[in-house]
């Protein structure tokens, strides 16, 4: 691994290039790490690709629900795709330096697709809403222009609300130490690499958080206190099940989804857990977009139906 580059300005030695230290404290088990990340990134990328083909190929899928959530699953195999070849390019080169400029490139595109994620989830909350609890207005409010637009809205505002940190992030200058303790290039690490002031960037990061993440979580919370005080005053059982069935899937992955987001950016930041921080962040960017699509294949009848019915034509059965 070559060490990373520096220059001299000043008093000061400014850094070009930062070193991802990723999981060195376990060197003797870089083959298996290797092993079970590259199993990881494809099995997301082909079942999250399954899942937007299935929506995209069969029209019983093509319904308000289903196009969230194919584009949460293209949003995963973007997010997935990310971090993780980054990572195993460094367990199989043993080469774990980045430079400033592909470091923030990284960030960029990890916050950005972890912004869009909260905003499309509690669109699919919305949706599960209104399905739900407003069921003879829901065709009317949920058409496919209204459908589009808040799809839009959600990618557009993840990509251009991290712009503006990124504006300021490379104003910065960096002098070290240059190792990164982790193993993709995210905010907290990088501020600490810098010797210029943040207070700005941190005062912007904040807001951002609050406008960007809160209220989405704020709507998911309250569509989901709703949904479920409805499902209770319905009076049969069979009933309730399956209106529950309809949103359990997408309820599973919120949690995991807010409750991993937690454990990174709140919990860890205690000294006591500090160093859990990386452990936290594999569940937060690793296994999160993994865990979705087997979520939802394996709890949704109809994308089950859907997959059979695309294995039966692709073998020859279904003509």
């Amino acid at each position: 691994m070559k060490p990373a580059e520096n220059k001299q300005q000043g008093n000061e030695t400014l850094i070009t290039e930062f070193i991802l230290l990723e999981f060195g404290a376990f060197m003797q088990l870089q083959v298996f790490l290797f092993l079970l990340f590259l199993v990881v990134y494809i099995v997301t990328v082909v079942g999250n690709v399954l899942i937007v083909a299935l929506v995209v190929a069969n029209r019983h899928l093509h319904t308000p629900m289903y196009f969230f959530l194919g584009n949460l699953s293209c949003l995963e195999t973007c997010y997935s795709s990310t971090i993780l070849p980054r990572l195993l390019a460094g367990f199989l080169t043993g080469d774990r330096t980045i430079s400033i400029g592909g470091c923030l490139t990284q960030f960029y595109f990890f916050g950005s697709l972890a912004t869009s994620e909260c905003s499309l989830l509690s669109m699919m909350s919305y949706d599960r809403y209104l399905a739900i609890c407003k069921p003879l207005h829901y065709a009317a409010l949920m058409n496919s222009k209204f459908c589009i637009t808040l799809v839009a809205a959600s990618w557009l505002g993840g990509f251009l609300s991290i712009a503006i940190l990124i504006f300021l992030m490379s104003q910065f200058t960096f002098c070290g130490p240059a190792e990164i303790d982790h193993f993709f290039c995210d905010l907290t690490p990088i501020i600490k690499q810098s010797c210029s002031d943040t207070h700005v960037l941190e005062v912007t990061a904040f807001i951002h958080s609050s406008v960007f993440t809160l209220p989405p979580f704020l709507l998911t919370l309250a569509s989901y206190v709703c949904i479920i005080s409805t499902i209770l005053k319905i009076p049969s059982s069979t009933g309730r099940q399956k209106a529950f069935s309809t949103c359990s899937s997408h309820l599973i992955v919120v949690t995991i989804f807010y409750g991993t987001l937690v454990l990174v950016y709140v919990v860890s930041g205690s000294d006591a857990l500090r160093d859990l921080n990386k452990v936290f962040s594999v569940f937060y960017g690793v296994l999160t977009p993994l865990v979705n699509p087997l979520i939802y294949s394996l709890r949704n009848k109809e994308v089950k139906k859907a997959v059979r019915k695309a294995a039966l034509r692709f073998l020859g059965f279904d003509k």
